[in-house]
């Protein structure tokens, strides 16, 4: 953790990304190289700084539990191929951290002791005093629940200061900037308006347990400095508290 004179304004985080962010700026399917050495060094750059870091990043890009739902698959099913997605993601950026010369861990909601260690709390947060980044792959290892949630459930069980999301847009507006021209990004909002007007970015059942237990979430988009700024304190993006 960092000292009483540290400048940084969360000192342990989770950071939730999108699988489609590994896939470059297409967003398409597979993951985009550049983007991923890209990734690791801005989260090198944020761990040299002091802060401990966890990660959950979605499979978005390889498979998605909901749309293979959507298309007559069993949604169980699909949702753990959601999940064993998310492994190749974490596995991906696992190597990409310790090319970058950051000691990473990988912890998995599903048991699978080849490839990485089963996810247990007390573990985890002994990883992150030693200074490794903690990848947390499979989601919370049960169907129907998004990676936005096993984000949330990480976060407040490590007992992180804040829950990122970096994601492709600015932060959360008023109304959907694709079809309002007219929509303002907003600074600040409260867990009860981003549930009560559906102000999407963000699962509601993540944001309703991050309500629950007071952890602020901080909305903004993925492009290099950012998540140092926002662990700066700086204003970026959006605040929800």
């Amino acid at each position: 953790m960092t000292d009483d004179a540290s400048p940084l304004r969360y000192s342990r985080v989770v950071i939730k990304l999108s699988g489609e962010a590994l896939s470059g700026a297409t967003g398409g399917a597979g993951i985009d190289t550049t983007t991923l050495k890209d990734t690791a060094a801005e989260l090198a750059e944020v761990q040299a700084a002091g802060v401990e870091i966890g990660v959950v990043v979605g499979g978005g890009n390889i498979f998605r539990g909901l749309r293979g739902a959507s298309e007559g698959m069993d949604r169980g099913q699909s949702d753990y191929m959601g999940m064993l997605a998310t492994v190749i993601n974490s596995l991906a950026l696992q190597d990409a951290l310790e090319r970058a010369g950051v000691r990473t861990r990988v912890m998995t909601a599903l048991e699978m002791k080849q490839v990485a260690e089963p996810y247990i709390r007390r573990r985890a947060i002994r990883h992150l005093e030693r200074g490794n980044v903690v990848i947390f792959a499979a989601g919370t290892g049960n169907p129907y629940f998004s990676t936005d949630t096993a984000a949330a459930l990480r976060a407040m069980e490590i007992r992180a200061s804040a829950l990122f999301k970096a994601t492709k847009v600015e932060g959360i507006y008023d109304r959907d900037p694709a079809h309002h021209a007219e929509a303002s990004l907003l600074d600040q909002v409260s867990y009860d308006r981003f549930l009560s007007e559906h102000l999407g970015v963000m699962d509601s059942t993540a944001v309703a347990l991050c309500r629950e237990n007071g952890l602020p979430i901080r909305v903004f988009k993925m492009s290099r400095g950012n998540i140092k700024r926002v662990c700066l304190g700086e204003l970026v993006g959006t605040t929800v508290s």
